[in-house]
């Protein structure tokens, strides 16, 4: 077996049980399956674990950031001239090092509109995709190990 055999079933294995448990727990399983892609989008391991929650939960901020502004400050365009400026923010915040994974902000966005600024179970499905991602990543690794050192005993 492969590494990359290994690592997609045990990550087959792990989304197959966030899918079935996630929504009986009542959390967003798309955004979990978000979270997850953030992490094995950001290089994986613990780094990209970082990167991922960060970035992800930073993407969240924005996003409300930009909500309550469009419903509070009632000017013609002002979600174009928002979605302009926090862009511009999420973009830029990547001169700081531990944000600088700006697809893994944008996800966290996008995830936070598309779940209509329930930002709190939009940053609880991330995290948990991202250790989803970590779960997968993790335990891919160890089943390469342990069928490879089989292997070479013969």
């Amino acid at each position: 077996m492969d590494s990359l055999f290994a690592l997609s079933l045990t990550t087959a294995i792990f989304c197959g049980i966030w899918s079935a448990l996630s929504s009986s727990l009542g959390l967003i399983a798309w955004a979990g399956f978000a979270g997850c892609t953030s992490f094995f989008a950001a290089g994986g391991k613990s780094k990209g674990f970082k990167k991922a929650i960060l970035t992800n939960l930073s993407g969240v901020f924005w996003a409300m950031i930009s909500i309550k502004i469009c419903q509070y400050i009632e000017i013609e365009h002002i979600g174009a001239i928002t979605t302009a400026v926090i862009t511009f923010i999420m973009c830029i915040q990547a001169k700081i090092k531990f944000l600088d994974f700006i697809p893994g902000t944008f996800i966290g966005s996008v995830s936070t509109f598309a779940a209509s600024g329930n930002w709190k179970a939009v940053a609880l499905a991330l995290i948990l995709g991202g250790i989803l991602g970590y779960i997968c990543e993790s335990t891919g690794i160890w089943l390469f190990e342990v069928l490879n050192k089989k292997d070479n005993t013969k």
